[in-house]
Parts: structure tokens; sequence; C-alpha cells
């Protein structure tokens, strides 16, 4: 099989590649079967002389691979026709400003592999860059906290050169003694966050213990869903259940914000589900939260001070808890918000390399060797210039209906 890896063509540009130059070398080492190609590109994270240095082939361009790799959408004009891609399509949610690429992939005949669904049988999911948005997001949060106190300065993580860096910094964190974290989600998000809090040495104590105790000590707690949501009824629930049957839910995450000092989002969200907080709950006088990192960003959903996006370049901005309007200046009646969507960005080389590992380990196998649980069949949307079955719900989308 010749393989090709894509220079990424979305602005602004992603610096994040799929496997890294030392990850191509294993392949090219342990899979002789494969022919190895770089496309050339001035904007990775990885220079093409890190590549070529490991020997690996740089070329031009990739028609004569058989299968092509790349992180974000590929725009519709660098769709290789009757290749196999893999990618971050963004078309599953039926997303509307995608339309437009399923359609080019049909017509081009490619078979479009989504990272977003290469799952076990089970659907848990087999590769993603969740992880990197929990480690950088939590960093961003004290970032924002050293902004909106005045008490310290940290490096933005994307002008570091790479996780070590990024983590050199934490010391310089000043929190409380009784300064108190809420954290929600249980998956790959969640554990990068609590990789930061642990490596700050914050201390993670269970939700009951969060609300009725005091500490002379900074500390947190991991929330499901069985923690800030209740039962319409008032009954008993499992937490397949709030998934399931979100609509018969309420909230009862107020009780948490009434104590935290900082709220750090890692969950998924489903649109039945009751919002985590409403408008109105933020602008009481008994919501103690100071920050919140919204890695999870759902914009006009469950978190109401999350009205936008934030960037990179600027990745705080403030909100008037009573109007929910952007203010400039921070205050006692402001929530400090950080909601840059796009976090691993920021820390390029480190988030690759973790996905590229997720890659080797559980899809080239699939893809080179044997795949009993059709892993990569299950993950392609469009083949053989038409929607593969698994996908057949997104004809109406597909068709502008």
């Amino acid at each position: 099989m010749r393989i090709g890896i894509i220079k990424e063509g979305k602005n602004p540009p992603d610096k994040r590649v799929p496997f890294t130059p030392q990850q191509c070398k294993s392949i090219v080492d342990n899979y002789p079967e494969v022919e190895l190609y770089i496309q050339k590109s001035p904007i990775r994270a990885f220079r093409d002389e890190e590549y070529e240095e490991l020997g690996l082939t740089l070329v031009d361009e990739l028609s004569d691979v058989d299968t092509v790799f790349g992180v974000k959408e590929v725009n519709i004009e660098d769709l290789i026709p009757n290749k196999t891609h893999f990618f971050f399509s963004h078309t599953i949610k039926e997303q509307p400003y995608n339309r437009d690429l399923l359609q080019a992939v049909i017509d081009k005949n490619v078979s479009l592999v989504d990272y977003e669904v290469l799952t076990k049988p089970n659907k848990t999911r087999l590769v993603g860059f969740g992880r990197y948005a929990g480690i950088v997001g939590t960093y961003n949060a004290f970032l924002a906290y050293g902004v909106r106190t005045g008490k310290y300065s940290l490096k933005a993580a994307n002008k570091c050169a790479d996780r070590a860096e990024m983590e050199s910094e934490l010391p310089k964190i000043k929190l409380p003694n009784d300064f108190k974290i809420a954290l929600t989600g249980l998956g790959r998000v969640a554990g990068g966050a609590i990789e930061v809090l642990k490596k700050m040495g914050v201390k993670q104590v269970d939700p009951t213990s969060f609300l009725e105790n005091e500490f002379n000590e900074p500390v947190f707690a991991q929330l499901s869903v069985t923690d800030y949501f209740k039962k319409k009824d008032g009954g008993a629930f499992k937490r397949k259940d709030a998934y399931e049957n979100a609509k018969d839910f309420d909230s009862d995450f107020m009780k948490f914000a009434k104590t935290a000092n900082m709220y750090i989002p890692c969950h998924f969200w489903d649109a039945e589900a009751p919002f985590i907080f409403t408008k109105q709950e933020l602008a009481s006088p008994d919501f103690k939260i100071e920050v919140i990192a919204d890695i999870s960003c759902d914009i006009a959903g469950p978190i109401p001070s999350t009205i936008r996006p934030s960037t990179i370049a600027l990745p705080i901005y403030e909100v008037n808890k009573k109007t929910l309007e952007e203010v400039e200046t921070t205050s006692e009646e402001s929530i400090t918000v950080m909601a840059v969507d796009n976090l691993p960005c920021e820390l390029p080389k480190d988030a690759s390399e973790d996905f590229g590992n997720e890659l080797l380990k559980s899809i080239l196998p699939a893809l080179l060797r044997q795949d009993p649980d059709q892993i990569i069949d299950r993950a392609t949307i469009a083949k053989n210039g038409d929607l593969n079955s698994h996908f057949e719900y997104l004809r109406d989308y597909l068709a502008g209906r």
C-alpha cells in the first residue's frame, strides 16, 4: 500500500500532523509492504527536513498513493479522486458548512474514513485529540485566573515549545488555600484536565466532600451527570439514564456553583439535556464561580456565559453575568471565560504525537493487516461513489433537505 501524508490546507493553518517523523519511520520499519510519501508543507510543526533526515520520501503531490492521511477537513480542490482519505470531516452531525465537502467526496469517488467514528464495537472512540484539549484547556483556565486576579502571569501555551515548557510555568500559579475547582466529564478530555491538576498538586476530593467541607489547600472534584443532574420526578437514576432519556432531567449544578471558584467543563452534552446552569442562576448573587474554562465549548448551549468561541491569540473574554454581554473590564459583575475551540493546536507537536500513537496502536493494524471488528468500514462515511450503509441517515442532508 502507498500511503501519503497530505499538506494541511485549511485556513487559519493547522500545524498538527497525523504522524510525526519518528512515527513515519516506525511505519516504514514495521510494515515493509508500505511505501510512505510526505507531501511538502511549510506550516507543519515538524519541518520537512525532519522527515527527510529519517530517510522518508517528500513529494510535491500525492496523486500516486492509495491512502491519504490528514487531520482537518481536506479542501474540496485538494481531494484526490478514487483514493481513500482519513480526516475529521465534521459531517456526521449534518453540519451545514460541510455538506458541499461530502458531496464532493462522493462525486470524486473518494472513500472517506472519519477519525471521529473509528470506534470499538462498544462505540468507544479509538483516536482523537480530546486528551490534549483537556491538557491545554486546563492550563488556560489558570492563565485566565492569573489575568483576572493579577496575582501571576503565565506564558501562553502556544508560545511554549512543547508541553514540558508549558508545565514549567505551573509553579508560578498562586491560588487561595480554600480554592475549589469543579470539573464535569469522565472521558478523554477530563482525563487530560486531571493530568494538569495533579501535576500542579491540586488534591482531588469526592463531590460530597467538595460541597460539605472546607479545605486549607486547593481541591477539585470530578463530577458526572449523577452529581449535577436530577430526575424531574425526584427518583433515583443511573448515569446511562441521563444519556438515554435526557428530557427527564433537570440541572442540579447550582449547588456546586455556590461553592466553586473555577469551573472546567469537559463533558459531552446532548441538545435534549438540560443546561448545566441557567441565565438566572448565573446572575444570582450565590453564583460564586469566577472563571469558566469551557473546553466543551457548546455555543448558545448549556453554559450561558459561553457566548462565542475565543481564539488562540485572544483566549479570554469577560461576560456580564446579568446581561450576558461581553465587557472589557473585569469586575464582580463579570465572569471570565476561556472558550478556545481548537485547543490542541496550541501544542501541535505533543498533540500530534499522542494522536499518531493511537493511530499506530489501533488503526494501522486494522488497515494493513486484519480488521475482524470492521473498524475501518464502520468509520467509512462514503465509498464507491455513494454513502456507506452505516451512514445512510445522511441522505437527506446530502440532498440539502
